[in-house]
């Protein structure tokens, strides 16, 4: 018996020198040790040796079986680290190697413009509002002093849907609905970014969608002075910090008094040139104190509350900010116009 055991181990150490994969392996130990295997037919055995003998036999059979599994359990070990080391090897990645370059999108310019201006108003404490591109004709004009023979709201200006309904044409309703909004009349200092609609032909300088930012402050206290004050930080952040401004008288029907807003030309600091009409300054917004009957129509009393609001055209100031000659090029969805301006 004993013999026959070393038999068996030396033939498992012939065979597991030939065995090249995992699965070899496992057929190899079922063969060995499995429910048909040499040890179940020794244990058979057992039963024709004497009582005597028995236990010796017993310890033999356990201890060579033992030997067995240790054995190919080192050579399972070996097999799985000879695969690690091949797949390592095949699936290696050359550091020195140079990286493969991934075209990313960015912002496209006007959102860049956008998130400028709305940078330079948060910093002022002013709250982002948004309002719906579909309007009603009560918020987009009626509430906002334009009655209902405004030349404004020719329907050559306006693109309605219904009678009582439109594209908004200005982000003005936004502010309109915040007035009404805040029932508890707190002092209110808001912007409002989005896209607006105007029944025009496209061309150069003209689009029938644009983008404004306009922006609104309402208390006790508001003046005009705080207003002109609020125009110089903004044009400076936004065209330089040596830019002055100055104001024109205007007309705007939810204003009075209004203005026109120039900022010193910063190509030529204010000499004259062609980008400002050899004038020295360029036109960039409008802007004005709020008109009492907007606010009475809002539910404030216009002897206790004043404010003031502006509006800018994002496209205008991109346009200027960065040299482009033609509106349409925000909209054509040029990538090679869109890199231009990718990370500014």
């Amino acid at each position: 018996m004993e013999k026959k055991l070393k038999g068996l181990i030396q033939e498992l150490e012939t065979k597991l020198a030939s065995i090249e994969t995992v699965n070899d392996l496992n057929l190899l130990k079922a063969e060995y040790l499995g429910k048909k295997s040499v040890f179940n037919d020794l244990m058979k055995q057992l039963k024709d040796v004497s009582n005597e003998e028995k236990p010796r036999f017993g310890k033999l059979i356990n201890e060579a079986k033992q030997e067995i599994a240790a054995k190919l359990d080192s050579a399972r070990a070996e097999l799985e680290r000879k695969l690690v080391a091949s797949k390592l090897k095949s699936e290696a990645i050359d550091v020195t190697l140079p990286g493969k370059s991934v075209n990313t999108g960015s912002k496209h310019l006007i959102s860049q413009v956008i998130e400028e201006v709305e940078d330079i108003f948060i910093g002022l404490g002013y709250t982002v509002k948004e309002g719906p591109e579909v309007e009603s004709d009560k918020y987009n004009f009626e509430m906002l002093n334009l009655p209902k023979d405004h030349p404004a709201r020719d329907m050559q200006d306006s693109l309605y849907i219904s009678e009582e309904t439109l594209l908004r044409t200005h982000t003005s309703p936004v502010q309109v609905r915040s007035l009404l909004e805040n029932s508890n009349q707190e002092p209110m200092k808001i912007i409002c970014p989005g896209k607006v609609y105007r029944k025009d032909d496209d061309d150069q300088t003209h689009s029938h969608q644009f983008t404004q930012v306009e922006a609104l402050v309402v208390d006790e206290k508001a003046n005009l002075a705080d207003l002109k004050g609020t125009l110089l930080f903004v044009a400076q952040k936004l065209f330089g910090e040596e830019r002055e401004i100055r104001l024109r008288p205007s007309y705007f029907p939810f204003t009075e008094p209004s203005v026109e807003v120039d900022v010193s030309c910063y190509k030529c600091g204010g000499v004259g040139c062609s980008m400002c009409g050899n004038t020295g300054w360029i036109e960039i917004l409008g802007a004005g104190m709020v008109n009492n009957n907007v606010l009475r129509d809002a539910g404030y009393d216009p002897n206790r509350f004043q404010g003031f609001a502006l509006g800018m055209g994002v496209e205008r100031i991109a346009i200027l900010k960065h040299g482009v000659d033609d509106i349409r090029a925000f909209y054509t969805n040029d990538l090679r116009f869109n890199k231009q301006f990718r990370g500014k």
